[in-house]
């Protein structure tokens, strides 16, 4: 399952098989697809990430993230909203701000090229059994 963040991108996990010497390896990985306004991102380069069409792709749960900060929904969509607007601002203005999403890694712009890093904690909580062989393809 992948989730859509209106406006930066879509978050998803995909499954991905590597031939080894001796054994063939399939590992769950996080993947970030960007879907910004490409006038936020002249003069940047950014990786093409393609999330299988397999993948069932949901909404950001405002009503999820309400619960486990106490603010309203309303007030939550809100916030991710104009922290997404700021962000393509500060893009669109040159500023490189890093921004990090707690848990899970960081959107950041260095000499140019915008790239999610995820984080190992994130890669080795969606990877129990191979995960050195996940962490080197992320």
């Amino acid at each position: 399952q992948g989730v859509l963040v209106p406006g930066l991108g879509t978050f998803a996990v995909v499954h991905e098989q590597i031939n080894g010497t001796e054994d063939v390896y399939v590992v769950r990985r996080p993947v970030f697809q960007l879907d910004m306004d490409m006038s936020c991102l002249q003069e940047l380069v950014f990786p093409t990430v393609t999330i299988p069409g397999d993948i069932e792709i949901m909404p950001l749960d405002y009503w999820w993230l309400s619960q486990t900060n106490s603010l309203p929904p309303d007030m939550v969509r809100g916030c991710v909203e104009e922290t997404i607007l700021l962000y393509s601002f500060q893009l669109r203005t040159r500023q490189r701000p890093a921004f990090t999403f707690e848990n899970i890694g960081i959107l950041s712009c260095q000499d140019n090229v915008l790239c999610m890093q995820f984080h190992c904690s994130c890669i080795a909580g969606l990877e129990s059994q191979d995960i050195w062989v996940a962490l080197l393809l992320t």
